[in-house]
């Protein structure tokens, strides 16, 4: 759960309770894929009047989809895992709409993040509630995000477990076999970042920034204990063989995330991160991947998105 940055941005507010509710849920991810009813009745159920918008074709739908509804809803509510999150948060932001989370991913870290409980009838409560609480968002070129941004390994790991998907591999077989072969065969990446008026030089098997600070020591490992810090923070692992990152991560997990030789770790409000080998290079957000044009400019958003959140 997350704490506020000031007594006024820590203060919980209540949206009004007269305005609409629309709920945005791509029909074809396979955690959505024939909840549309059972929504209908959890939302009927906490006496609430919820519209439903299936996502169609387009550039970024769920986006779109949230940009459109926002103009007559004040909650718009993201049904689906972190890339649906994502998404819509990236309609939402810079309106007036407040949003709402329906956890129906595999991993939720952004519903985990903020505290948004995991059982749909306890999410619905939270919105019905309508408590709600500014956290930063963060955006890479036009890109918004609300968890994380990475480039070198994961992308690469996510682009052939997308292929072996395409192929018939269930969601996690195909992640490992994906895993195995990168790692088997990955060089790393070379990276320039600009934070300020501090410019440093890595080797890296990654460079993974952040919405807000990541735990990187011990448990609970990879969360998050605020999302308005106003602050990115990027994490670079040491120059070393891919084989070796799963030691890196376990000595992590045992407490040595900072320690010297481990990983590096950059705060900023604002970063550039160039690759001077390749004009061109794929990044992930939120767990979904794409190829964008370096170099790339990372910039945190302070209070930028509005969150329905539980009261306590």
């Amino acid at each position: 759960m997350f704490t506020g940055s000031s007594a006024a941005a820590a203060e919980l507010q209540a949206a009004p309770d007269t305005s609409a509710i629309t709920v945005v849920l791509n029909p074809v991810a396979a955690s959505s894929r024939g909840r549309t009813a059972e929504i209908a009745r959890l939302f009927s159920a906490a006496g609430l009047d919820a519209e439903i918008v299936e996502t169609g074709a387009g550039r970024d739908p769920a986006a779109d989809a949230a940009r459109a509804v926002s103009a007559h809803a004040s909650v718009v509510v993201a049904a689906g895992g972190d890339g649906t999150v994502s998404r819509v948060a990236a309609g939402v932001v810079g309106t007036g709409a407040a949003l709402g989370v329906l956890p129906l991913g595999t991993l939720n870290h952004f519903a985990k993040d903020v505290g948004i409980p995991l059982d749909l009838r306890k999410a619905v409560d939270v919105i019905a509630r309508r408590h709600v609480r500014r956290i930063d968002a963060a955006q890479v070129n036009d890109r918004v995000f609300v968890n994380n941004s990475s480039i070198g390994i994961y992308p690469s790991i996510v682009e052939q477990r997308d292929e072996l998907r395409h192929r018939g591999y269930p969601k996690w077989p195909a992640f490992a076999v994906a895993t195995f072969r990168v790692l088997r065969q990955y060089r790393g990446v070379h990276v320039r970042m600009t934070h300020g008026d501090r410019l440093s030089t890595w080797r890296t098997p990654f460079v993974f920034v952040g919405n807000n600070e990541y735990v990187i020591d011990g448990w609970p490992l990879g969360t998050r204990l605020r999302m308005d810090g106003g602050q990115l923070f990027a994490y670079l692992a040491p120059r070393t063989h891919t084989r070796a990152l799963p030691l890196l991560f376990a000595r992590a997990l045992a407490g040595r995330g900072r320690r010297s030789g481990e990983f590096q770790v950059v705060s900023s409000d604002e970063l550039w991160i160039d690759t001077p080998r390749a004009r061109r290079i794929r990044v992930s957000l939120d767990g979904e991947t794409m190829v964008m044009r370096t170099p790339l400019h990372y910039r945190i958003c302070p209070g930028a998105l509005t969150v329905v959140v539980p009261a306590e």
